[in-house]
């Protein structure tokens, strides 16, 4: 019997059945939400999406058409995210050097990456210091004592968002959401790279989040994790005087260690770590000197 040619053939399911792949889709949306350290009603709130919609997403009851969009990726043999984007095509050179990227294992891709910086680093990344982790971490202390040893200036990422937005930060959020810091978010790591050859930079915890902005962090900035447990970190942001993290959530240490454990495969990106816990500052500020001084 003649193979009908009228219906495309079938593709191999990487994902399996259509259950598993929007349980695998809602657990992959929830995983960068609690990255980006959102709650589902500010990921609502931003994206003019219900919460009643994202919980159904997350809960793997995505709707039917993702499905159906999904399947005409399948036919036309393409990802998914080729489907949805959007925009000009990307160059001939820049599809194959994805594919064979593709093709490599993660410590042949982390050698390709220092390949390539190595072979495009514009000098002088090592003047540029910039910390990144969590909040209650000890960024802003140790940034401040670092500037002051290496007489250079320190800055603040958030206190130069509010200079640049004239608002303060709550007001930004509230105000246009996530995305919009976001983007004020890069925007002032690139003036401050521009006008700087030497400095000491406290970021965002969630600098991470935007692998465009951590890139551009990471190609010019010599970065240091500063790292501390789930517990320590929770505990110095409330003898801050800020107790809404466990005023607001009684799960906040589980949400805390979502977060922490959805970040760390880009925290350990830097090029170096200092873990703060159990240490004393002047402690954890010699380990930090030695880093830095190469």
């Amino acid at each position: 019997m003649d193979k009908d040619l009228s219906q495309p053939a079938p593709t191999a399911d990487p994902a399996g059945d259509e259950g598993d792949y929007l349980q695998a889709l809602g657990q992959r949306v929830r995983d960068l939400r609690l990255r980006r350290g959102m709650t589902r009603a500010m990921l609502a709130s931003d994206s003019g999406v219900s919460v009643r919609y994202l919980a159904q997403l997350e809960g793997g009851d995505g709707n039917i058409s993702i499905i159906r969009l999904r399947q005409v990726a399948q036919a036309l043999a393409l990802p998914l995210e080729e489907i949805v984007r959007v925009g000009p095509e990307h160059p001939p050179e820049f599809t194959l050097l994805v594919q064979y990227l593709s093709r490599l294992s993660p410590l042949q891709l982390a050698e390709a990456r220092d390949i390539l910086q190595g072979a495009f680093d514009k000098g002088g990344r090592r003047q540029r210091i910039a910390l990144v982790g969590l909040r209650g971490a000890g960024k802003s202390t140790l940034g401040k004592l670092l500037a002051q040893q290496l007489q250079v200036p320190y800055f603040e990422i958030g206190e130069e968002i509010e200079r640049a937005a004239g608002m303060k930060l709550s007001e930004i959020f509230s105000l246009y959401g996530q995305s919009v810091y976001r983007r004020y978010e890069r925007r002032t790591l690139q003036a401050l790279i521009a006008a700087n050859e030497r400095f000491v930079l406290s970021t965002g915890g969630g600098i991470v989040s935007e692998p465009a902005t951590f890139d551009e962090l990471l190609t010019a900035c010599y970065t240091v994790w500063i790292k501390a447990t789930p517990t320590e970190h929770m505990a110095r942001v409330v003898a801050q005087g800020d107790h809404r993290p466990m005023g607001e959530n009684r799960e906040a240490i589980k949400d805390l260690e979502r977060i922490l454990a959805g970040r760390e495969p880009m925290y350990a990106k830097a090029d170096a770590s200092v873990n703060t816990s159990g240490a004393r500052v002047e402690e954890s500020l010699a380990e930090l000197l030695k880093l830095v001084a190469g």
